[in-house]
């Protein structure tokens, strides 16, 4: 499929969403006329996940229902052949710290020697979720901290069920 400069793929685990990956989602679609939240099957930096792929998607469903220009899937390849499958022209991440700067800046590299033609486009973090990790909602989670303020409802009531002590 040839790229199509309105066609952005927002990458992620998702395990759980966030009010800050919402928030990069939402910023990336007033940029892009579809915007697809791309949700990794089998992660290989991080291991297993808490929340199958169905689970994340779900999530992302509910959370994202009010944005017109969102399509969600899962993705078990390259994120460049994902990309190119979809005719996306742009991968769109957030960045909350300088961490994630380097680690982002690694997989750019690679990304652009297998696909030149991909751009990757970096949204800063909002103020109010520079802080906000998904594994730093599913320690609070377990141990019973609030978690209301950062993820949405039915993935807090999952996250209490499944994690809570």
């Amino acid at each position: 499929m040839v790229p199509d400069n309105r066609i952005a793929i927002c990458p992620g685990t998702f395990d759980p969403v966030t009010f800050g990956h919402l928030d990069v989602i939402s910023r990336a679609s007033a940029m892009y006329d579809t915007v697809i939240v791309a949700v990794v099957n089998l992660p290989w930096r991080k291991g297993s996940t808490l929340f199958t792929a169905e689970e994340r998607i779900g999530f992302l469903r509910d959370a994202t229902q009010t944005m017109d220009n969102i399509e969600i899937e899962t993705f078990s390849s390259l994120l460049v052949d994902f990309a190119r499958e979809k005719g996306a022209m742009t991968i769109v991440k957030g960045l909350r710290a300088i961490s994630d700067f380097e680690y982002e800046l690694e997989m750019n590299q690679l990304n652009r020697r297998q696909a030149p033609d991909i751009e990757s486009v970096y949204l800063m973090a909002s103020p109010k979720y520079s802080f906000l990790r998904s594994s730093g909602v599913k320690e609070l989670a377990t141990f019973g901290g609030e978690i209301d303020d950062l993820v949405p409802n039915g993935v807090a009531k999952h996250l209490k069920e499944r994690l809570g002590r």
